[in-house]
């Protein structure tokens, strides 16, 4: 199975440089990678380097805590997509979420959602599975599939636990076929890839692509 095709190539790190960025992006075309994710500083650099080519070039909207409030929230997402993000990866408010204030987070997507789907631009929520409980991830998948949104993420990679197939398990099983799942983290091989696949990822996010493809050739 080739699953160069399902990797977010992700570089997140604060001490990120222009040259990481530029070999991401390079390794990302070279692979064929469905995409990179950059820092918000850098997505006019990325978009350049990208050259409108087939990998889309994602950023993250108030990460990695995601506490910001609407308007911040909602300004990260206008100046993101005019430096050229073609996918918007927004943290939710977890606060809000472990105060059960699920108006709050009801209003918070209705005010995103219309902007990016103006632009014609793809919505991601990111939730930090691994910090909410069974419940709280079924309700947020009411929540947002109801929304339309074009994918969940599992995670920022932030917390203290990682993926796991059980949560992408759950998620697939709460959320119309059409929504995308984007297993976050770290995915230490090609068979803990597989697993996530099978589960019900469509994506997985990681700074490990190249060494998991080159694990997959060495395999086949």
């Amino acid at each position: 199975m080739n699953i160069a095709p399902y990797i977010t190539h992700t570089l997140l790190s604060p001490a990120t440089t222009i040259a990481r960025v530029e070999n991401l992006c390079t390794e990302a075309a070279e692979y064929g990678f469905a995409s990179v994710c950059v820092a918000p500083l850098f997505v006019k650099k990325a978009h350049g380097l990208l050259n409108n080519g087939k990998v889309k070039l994602s950023t993250v909207v108030g990460f990695p805590l995601g506490f910001a409030v609407i308007e911040a929230k909602l300004a990260e997402i206008i100046m993101a997509m005019v430096d050229g993000a073609d996918e918007l990866d927004v943290v939710i408010n977890t606060t809000a979420l472990k105060n059960q204030d699920w108006q709050y987070l009801a209003k918070e997507i209705g005010t995103i959602m219309p902007i990016v789907k103006g632009k014609g631009k793809a919505l991601n929520l990111v939730l930090e599975t691994a910090s909410f409980t069974k419940e709280e991830i079924i309700t947020c998948c009411d929540i947002y599939g109801a929304a339309g949104v074009d994918a969940i993420v599992t995670g920022t990679n932030y917390a203290e636990n990682d993926i796991t197939v059980q949560t992408v398990q759950l998620l697939r099983t709460h959320l119309a076929s059409a929504i995308k799942i984007t297993a976050a983290g770290h995915i230490k091989n090609y068979s803990f890839a597989r697993q996530l696949i099978d589960a019900g990822a469509t994506r997985l996010a990681c700074s490990s692509g190249v060494q998991l493809v080159q694990e997959m050739t060495r395999q086949n």
